[in-house]
């Protein structure tokens, strides 16, 4: 089963939903505000990608952090944030074929469901 995580009000993800849709691709949507985030799902995430390039740090969400937490962010502290706040994540993430996918370009999408 194909997973998109994302927040339904973001851009990108709908951009990549519209993609799927297009193309006839069977797909799950999973809304992190919605939905929720728990943290087996998180380690998981956090396994299929460096920490690092999931936190969106151009985010509001990111901006908005107090200066503590963004001058010290390890492993840990980007952890415990992005479960207390979903909307850290870079969307989409895309779930397909036991690998996440972070992002969304119409020529990796294309690649991987050709």
């Amino acid at each position: 089963m194909t997973i998109l995580y994302g927040i339904h009000n973001c851009d990108t993800v709908k951009k990549a939903q519209s993609w799927l849709n297009q193309q006839s691709v069977s797909y799950q949507f999973h809304d992190l505000r919605k939905d929720g985030l728990s943290s087996d799902l998180l380690t998981d995430f956090f396994r299929q990608n460096d920490w690092q390039t999931l936190v969106n740090k151009r985010s509001t969400t990111f901006r908005n952090l107090p200066a503590e937490i963004k001058d010290n962010l390890t492993e840990e502290v980007a952890f415990n944030t992005i479960l207390e706040q979903p909307t850290l994540l870079k969307r989409p993430l895309l779930a397909h074929n036991q690998q996440l996918h972070l992002g969304f370009k119409p020529a990796q999408y294309q690649e991987l469901f050709s």
